[in-house]
């Protein structure tokens, strides 16, 4: 079976306009959460979150970009750097014209994830009906609000006639995502899959109703310190948005097209919790379950991950059972396991967190580098693992990390990255 390798990334996110600004800005422990400035937050139990640095639409056509939910914009962003990032050209000329990009175009296929999808389109669309009736209503409505639009979207745009994936599983959806396209290349489908996620519902309903449910931080003061994972005072996370993809390829197909190598994507692992519909298994078996899948099909014994970017959210009972369920997975061997979690600087991007520290756990391998857990003081009181909270090199040589996503409706997600074959 050949090995997946990773050749491009792409990102925009609370910390950067790209994948390189974005890694900068987790070494460099930045923030990315501020206070909210539109008039609707004014009033919201919470008023701040994460959003993005760069707006989507400094790089997409007007009249492209209003065809496109803001999810859909993030995506193609994101997706466009990766692809150039790659080594890759476009698949059509300044005409629209298709042109023979070297990429078999029936093996190449679209994974991109979303947990709520066009949001904003569909709760725009609904003022717009009640406020000035049905005919004002955009004909793009559901091609724009559609779950399966971002992937959709990128599919058009490089012409992925091999086939385009949605997985929806909540938090996990982007890390599912990145799985599925391991399958599909493992099943000899494809060659390239192009891989990740996104997410855009920085809008007042999911603010308020995250809120209520007691999800979110309610830290209004002090908005940057709010998402602090596994610190005794921790108590939500922060809502992020954003964007980030990777391009993924057999390692024949890589060497053969001379394409720079980040790192391995060497296995992934899925279970499910069955224990509740938003809280996790205090026991954390089922995430124990998700890591140990995925050391199984990577190959990997326990002694080998060196790294694990963790789900870390910030909330009092996740940030236990993942910590917990790290132990399990790992057994003694989580004494020398360097655990961060880089939501304290992004906030959360739901559907699109897992693509996120996908890209920051293979960055750490490459550069042998781990960001730090920012605003992260006061550790539980015998936590069961190794947390850094400021940017802490790792050992030379052959590594292993393993990158959590999990979701509400009990969804775990583990993959294994490993800097094998890495060329950069």
């Amino acid at each position: 079976m050949s090995d997946v390798v990773i050749t491009g990334f792409g990102a925009t996110t609370p910390l950067g306009g790209d994948a390189p600004s974005t890694w900068q800005g987790l070494l460099e422990g930045r923030n990315g959460v501020h206070t909210l400035e539109h008039d609707w937050a004014r009033d919201l139990p919470v008023t701040f979150a994460a959003e993005v640095v760069d707006e989507p639409t400094n790089h997409i056509p007007h009249a492209q970009a209003r065809r496109l939910d803001r999810s859909s914009q993030l995506a193609l962003v994101a997706a466009r750097e990766a692809w150039a990032d790659a080594g890759l050209t476009m698949p059509r000329d300044e005409e629209g014209n298709l042109v023979d990009n070297g990429i078999d175009p029936e093996r190449l296929i679209v994974c991109c994830a979303t947990g709520i999808g066009g949001l904003h389109s569909l709760l725009g669309q609904w003022d717009i009906q009640k406020d000035r009736g049905f005919r004002r209503v955009s004909p793009f409505t559901i091609p724009m609000l559609m779950a399966n639009a971002p992937a959709a979207n990128i599919g058009l745009e490089l012409h992925a006639t091999g086939g385009i994936h949605t997985p929806v599983s909540a938090c996990a959806s982007s890390s599912e995502a990145i799985s599925l396209g391991l399958d599909q290349i493992r099943l000899g489908r494809a060659d390239v899959v192009v891989v990740g996620g996104t997410e855009a519902v920085v809008h007042p309903l999911p603010l308020a109703a995250f809120a209520q449910m007691k999800a979110l931080s309610t830290r209004n003061d002090d908005p940057e310190h709010a998402s602090r994972p596994w610190d005794v005072e921790r108590n939500g996370f922060v809502l992020g948005e954003g964007a980030a993809i990777m391009v993924i390829e057999t390692l024949e197909h890589a060497r053969a097209r001379g394409a720079r190598i980040y790192g391995t994507l060497a296995g992934a692992g899925i279970s499910a919790d069955a224990h509740d519909i938003v809280q996790p298994d205090p026991t954390g078996a089922g995430q124990a379950a998700a890591m140990r899948k995925a050391l199984h099909d990577a190959g990997l014994d326990p002694a080998d991950i060196k790294h694990v970017n963790a789900h870390a959210t910030s909330t009092p009972q996740g940030d236990s059972a993942e910590a917990a369920s790290i132990r399990e997975a790992l057994g003694g061997a989580t004494d020398e396991v360097l655990v961060n979690g880089t939501k304290s600087m992004t906030g959360h991007l739901l559907g699109g967190a897992g693509a996120l520290e996908s890209l920051a756990a293979v960055m750490a391998l490459l550069e042998h580098k781990v960001p730090g857990t920012i605003n992260t003081h006061t550790l539980d009181a015998d936590l069961p693992v190794h947390v850094v909270t400021e940017t802490t090199a790792l050992p030379e040589g052959d590594l292993a990390a393993l990158n959590n996503s999990f979701g509400f409706g009990g969804h775990n997600v583990t993959l294994a990255f490993t800097n094998a074959h890495a060329s950069r």
